[in-house]
């Protein structure tokens, strides 16, 4: 059997390789799971350079989104040979995985393997990030930068059902024009002045209670620019590689907020149950189309560096997959 181990920390491709392993047997309780599908997600990347939470002590299988068949069970648990399943776990890039059934959700056998390789992490980091911080309104305003990530595109799509509008912070031109198709109502590339910018386009009365940042450094002080007075700016990411910048006039004189979403909190305390209605209606969500997920590319694991050079760059118009059982 293959997986892959993290060996240390820097450039993704060239730290995470191909090694063998024995086949795992389920033990009581446990379940082994063919692996179908898994999302190189920027936590991974981030993790991989040593600049978020990952894989310890080294060397580490890794990868933190996995989903699959269940090709044996051991005695006890609820699980069935055949049974379509998430990996609750961060060390998912393996042809198998055996976990403990406790750490392996149900999905719908109806949801294709490219959307559920995507459900772990980006639907309810969008979802929760709407609802857990600021009591919004039909007719406020959302501001997120890095808004052609996959969570950005589900954020718009779950503001738009509660009719709340978004206005989206986006690196290039180019960049525009597929978000405003995808139902983005403003669409700016980002700036010092993208706050001014964003009025001339919203209007000096429209309430923005509420900034999604993913990036850090200067990009969060250009948001909380933007945010209304009493608003809250939620920080979800490190892409920036720097602290947060804020100035004191906009916690003291303007009464926002500075706060933090890590999904990996609320996982940490949630029960099975509540992870379980969690995964379903993020799988109902897809399913139905509310939301959309592209995918750019699929890669085995023989083409691993490949893979992670592609999901590293720039410039990319979906998520990048790894299939290490074969094409799906």
């Amino acid at each position: 059997m293959k997986l892959v181990h993290l060996t240390g920390h820097g450039a993704p491709p060239e730290v995470c390789k191909v090694v063998d392993a024995p086949d795992p047997v389920a033990g009581p309780g446990q379940a082994v799971v063919k692996i179908m599908a898994c999302g190189i997600n920027p936590a991974d990347l981030l993790g991989f350079e040593g600049r978020y939470p990952g894989p310890e002590p080294l060397p580490a299988p890794c990868g933190i989104e996995g989903v699959g068949i269940v090709e044996s069970v051991g005695e006890g648990g609820d699980l069935a040979v055949g049974d379509h399943v998430m990996m609750l776990p961060r060390a998912n890039w393996a042809e198998k995985v055996c976990e403990d059934q406790a750490n392996i959700l149900p999905i719908p056998k109806s949801l294709p393997w490219r959307d559920a390789a995507q459900l772990k992490i980006n639907p309810p980091t969008a979802a929760m990030m709407l609802t857990d911080y600021v009591d919004l309104k039909a007719g406020d305003w959302v501001i997120q930068n890095a808004a052609n990530s996959a969570v950005g595109l589900h954020l718009i799509r779950f503001a738009k059902e509660k009719g709340v509008k978004t206005v989206n912070i986006v690196r290039r031109d180019d960049q525009i024009a597929p978000l405003k198709e995808h139902g983005a109502d403003v669409v700016l590339v980002a700036g010092e002045d993208q706050a001014a910018r964003m009025r001339a386009e919203i209007g000096e009365g429209a309430h923005v209670p509420l900034g999604i940042d993913a990036i850090g450094g200067a990009p969060t002080r250009w948001m909380a620019d933007a945010v209304s007075d009493g608003g809250t700016i939620v920080n979800y990411g490190y892409l920036d590689g720097n602290p947060c910048q804020i100035e004191p006039g906009h916690l003291v004189v303007r009464g926002q907020t500075l706060t933090g979403f890590w999904l990996a909190g609320f996982m940490m305390k949630a029960s099975r149950d509540q992870k379980v209605a969690l995964y379903a209606e993020m799988s109902t969500a897809f399913e139905s189309g509310r939301i959309v997920s592209p995918v750019e590319a699929t890669y085995g694991l023989d083409q691993l560096a490949e893979a992670l050079a592609h999901a590293w760059r720039g410039g990319r118009q979906g998520k990048i997959l790894l299939t290490p059982n074969g094409p799906i």
